[in-house]
């Protein structure tokens, strides 16, 4: 089962993909944000393209997990895109996702242009294995 990562910010939408047998996930692209429809038609065809069956969206909830101004953007989006789309769409808190993506480039001395350039994909990628894990250990946390 192939599952889509998203990590919906202003500009960028970072987008990971799982491999076919839903175990892990790979960093795949990030979309420059253009228009609300654009937006969700270019996530439309990566749908069909990959034979995706699920979407998962990271919902970037604050620390004491309440929805700040950035969370309530990403649901009503996550609404939009799933009346626009024939397969399940999921949110699944993100908290600290793009601090653990910016802790790995760093570790990996990544320089800050190419980090700016990366960091989406990151997010979205951490955001899908982390859903990944809990589908294969339930005992796996939330967050």
């Amino acid at each position: 089962m192939r599952v889509l990562g998203l990590d919906i910010g202003d500009r960028r939408i970072g987008v990971a993909l799982s491999d076919a047998l839903g175990l892990t996930a790979q960093r795949l692209m990030v979309l420059e944000r253009r228009s609300h429809a654009i937006d969700l038609e270019a996530i439309r065809t990566l749908i069909a393209t990959h034979h995706v069956e699920r979407v998962i969206v990271g919902l970037p909830l604050t620390m004491r997990g309440a929805r700040g101004v950035q969370a309530k953007k990403v649901a009503a989006f996550i609404e939009s895109l799933r009346r626009s789309v024939a397969v399940p769409v999921q949110p699944l808190d993100e908290r600290l996702t793009t601090v653990q993506g910016q802790r790995a480039l760093s570790a990996m001395n990544t320089s800050p242009r190419k980090r700016k350039q990366l960091i989406d994909q990151i997010a979205a990628q951490l955001i899908l294995q982390h859903f990944l894990d809990m589908q294969r250990d339930p005992a796996t946390p939330a967050a």
